[in-house]
């Protein structure tokens, strides 16, 4: 016979019970990660947009994306086109997070798309974007799909 609880229920059913609001509690915070994580990688497309649109040609720009000052004077309409697009992945991602719930996909969309972005990057020019670009995107989206 089963034990019983202060409220007259087995100990199993409370124990039940409570699992699920540990359950709850554990997938809401799953989803506050998700969420921080998500800004964060919004952030530094903010960041990316920054220096690619304003700031290209600095001596501090120059050194992070190892470029001379004629390559980056010569490239600044390029940088300026790229930057623009990494505004619209954060915009995209911050409207995503505003919708909550129903935006849910488009999020996962976005950080799919930065992490295929940072592996081709990785390939053509720095493995240095993967770990900068793609690894933040792809433990967004790892905590996302987690959730669900």
């Amino acid at each position: 016979m089963p034990r019983r609880c202060r409220w007259g229920q087995p100990e199993d059913v409370d124990s039940a019970l409570h699992f699920g609001k540990l359950l709850k509690l554990f997938k809401w915070e799953r989803s506050m990660i998700g969420l921080i994580l998500t800004s964060l990688v919004a952030l530094l497309h903010c960041y990316f947009l920054y220096l690619e649109m304003f700031v290209w040609e600095a001596p501090r720009t120059r050194t992070a994306f190892n470029t001379t000052a004629e390559f980056a004077k010569a490239s600044r309409t390029l940088a300026a086109n790229q930057g623009l697009y990494n505004g619209f992945l954060a915009g995209g991602l911050l409207w995503s997070l505003w919708l909550g719930e129903p935006g849910r996909p488009f999020t996962l969309f976005l950080l799919a798309c930065i992490i295929v972005a940072g592996f081709y990057g990785a390939a053509t020019a720095s493995r240095r974007i993967l770990f900068i670009q793609a690894l933040p995107a792809a433990l967004a989206l790892l905590v996302f799909w987690a959730r669900y």
